[in-house]
C-alpha cells in the first residue's frame, strides 16, 4: 500500500472516505459501460485478471518505502491499455483490499486514502487518453510519446495525492517536505520504467489480433472504431 499508518490520523481520515467513494462510483459506472460494451462476461474474466495482477504488483513485486511512502510499480497505464478503464478500477481496488485483508491489516485504515490515490490518477488518465490519442488508432499502435505521457500523468497524479495525505496530515514542517520530495523523486524511476513497459506489452498485444473479439482485453485494444 502507498500511504503509510499514521500519516493521517482521525478523525482527518474521515475524509479519505469521502474521496474514496467518489472515486469508486465514477469506476462503477465506466464499468457498468464496459458491460453494455462488451458483456458481463468479459468484464468480470477482465477485473478477475487485474485484481491477479494488482496484487501481484504489491505484494510479489519490488516495492521499497522512501520518505512517505512506498515506491511500487503500478503499470496502472498498461492495466488501462490492456483491460481498460472499469476493469483496471476494479483491478486496483480489490487487489489493494486483498492485500490488506491477508498480508497488511495494520493497513486497512488507510484503505480510503490508497483506494482514492490509485484510482483518481486512472481517471484522470483516462480522461486524458482520449485527448491525445486520436479515434482512429487502436492503442496497439500507440507511440512512445503517447505511453509515457500517459504514464506520467499516472504516476504523477499518484505522488502528487501521497503528497496531499503528507500535507493534509501532517503539514508543511521542512522534515515533512523533505519526505515528500524523496518519495517524488524515488518515482521518477517508475515514470521511466512503465512506457517502456507498456510499449512491450501492447507490441505482445499486436500480435493477438485473432483475440480481439474473445472477451479478454479492452476492445479499444484492436479496434480504432470501439469507444
Amino acid at each position: 500500500m502507498h500511504i503509510e499508518p499514521g500519516l493521517v490520523t482521525a478523525p482527518k481520515i474521515f475524509f479519505s472516505y469521502a474521496t474514496a467513494a467518489a472515486a469508486s462510483a465514477y469506476a462503477l459506472k465506466l464499468t457498468w459501460d464496459a458491460i453494455g460494451e462488451k458483456g458481463l462476461a468479459s468484464v468480470v474474466t477482465r477485473c478477475v485478471i487485474t485484481t491477479a495482477l494488482v496484487f501481484c504488483f504489491f505484494e510479489v513485486g519490488p516495492h521499497y518505502p522512501v520518505g512517505i511512502s512506498e515506491v511500487h510499480f503500478i503499470f496502472g497505464s498498461t492495466l488501462f491499455l490492456i483491460f481498460g478503464a472499469g476493469p483496471a478500477a476494479v483491478g486496483l481496488a480489490l487487489g489493494l483490499l486483498c492485500q490488506g485483508l491477508f498480508f497488511e491489516p495494520q493497513d486497512l485504515p488507510q484503505f480510503g486514502m490508497n483506494v482514492t490515490t490509485l484510482l483518481v490518477p486512472l481517471l484522470g488518465l483516462s480522461a486524458l487518453a482520449k485527448l491525445i490519442i486520436a479515434a482512429n488508432t487502436p492503442y496497439v499502435d500507440l507511440k512512445y510519446r503517447q505511453a509515457f505521457a500517459l504514464s506520467t500523468a499516472y504516476q504523477g497524479g499518484i505522488v502528487a495525492w501521497v503528497a496531499f495525505w503528507a500535507l493534509y496530515g501532517r503539514g508543511f514542517g521542512a522534515e515533512n517536505i523533505h519526505e515528500i520530495a524523496a518519495f517524488g523523486g524515488a518515482y521518477m524511476l517508475v515514470v521511466l520504467v512503465e512506457p517502456l513497459a507498456d510499449l512491450a506489452v501492447l507490441a505482445v498485444a499486436k500480435t493477438l489480433r485473432g483475440m480481439s473479439n474473445s472477451g479478454l482485453f479492452t476492445p479499444r485494444l484492436h479496434n480504432p472504431e470501439a469507444t
